[in-house]
């Protein structure tokens, strides 16, 4: 039986779904946690670091909400601030020097809006991401595992391939700020998860990602054995190593086709 939208959202926020430090564990060998954006602090709402998969060294980035609600207080509930932008893209101009491939793991509701993220220049740092993940010669491969909130999500998700949950949502804002704006009113926010496109099988449709990712029964949340994480790990190691073909130049062709073709499909509609 197929879900509604809103189910789907609510899914995507429960507090049991894996987070990507669950997939970080169950994926990558010899991970070691890199810290701090070398400006102004370390956000823990973003985990970044070095790993290996099927033997291959690799950067990882990813979007942590937490498990618990201390840690979720911890990781500002997967809402980073402008430092969290400026760790992540620390560490793949690192990665772009080492020549390792980068894997992005996104899961946030949205970028933290509050005044001391405006002031320390939150849309200049999103940008930033967009402009050089744009343009780094290594590949990049996301996954987004729940929530993918306006340009907090879209900061990491400037992939030459990215995958979606079969659970997980990816849109311009919430249900419920969707619905404050249109209706006034945040209590329509399940009419309007119906009205956004915003599950995966939607935003698939769209070209907007390149492939769901099916979870298991029960949900991602039912992982038995970290079996359904490691079926996820193999999604990454097959994309990575299809791109291990390509050369510097097709690999940046093939993304610059892949944006502009975004900007030609929301002009022709």
């Amino acid at each position: 039986m197929s879900k509604t939208a809103w189910e789907i959202v609510q899914i995507a926020r429960d507090i049991k779904r894996p987070t990507a430090q669950y997939f970080i564990n169950n994926i990558f060998t010899d991970f070691v946690e890199l810290h701090g954006d070398r400006l102004f602090a370390d956000d823990s709402a973003v985990i970044g670091g070095i790993g290996r998969i099927g033997g291959m060294a690799v950067t990882v980035v990813g979007q942590e909400k937490g498990v618990n609600v201390s840690e979720k207080a911890l990781r500002n509930f997967g809402s980073a601030y402008p430092e969290g932008y400026r760790k992540s893209l620390r560490l793949i101009r690192q990665a772009e020097k080492f020549g390792r491939p980068v894997v992005c793991i996104v899961d946030t509701q949205g970028a933290f809006c509050g005044v001391g993220a405006e002031e320390r220049g939150m849309g200049e740092a999103i940008a930033r991401n967009l402009l050089e993940l744009s343009r780094v010669k290594v590949p990049l491969v996301g996954v987004l595992i729940g929530e993918g909130g306006s340009g907090g999500a879209l900061a990491l998700a400037v992939c030459d391939k990215l995958a979606m949950l079969e659970n997980s949502i990816y849109s311009i804002l919430s249900p419920e700020g969707f619905a404050s704006i249109l209706w006034k009113d945040s209590s329509r926010a399940e009419e309007a998860a119906s009205l956004m496109r915003m599950t995966a099988s939607e935003v698939h449709a769209m070209g907007i990602v390149n492939d769901v990712i099916e979870e298991p029964r029960g949900g991602a949340a039912a992982d038995d054995g970290g079996r359904f994480a490691g079926a996820v790990g193999k999604y990454i190691e097959d994309a990575l190593n299809n791109f291990s073909q390509k050369t510097t130049k097709q690999l940046l062709d093939d993304r610059y086709k892949k944006l502009r073709k975004f900007g030609r499909n929301y002009i022709a509609k």
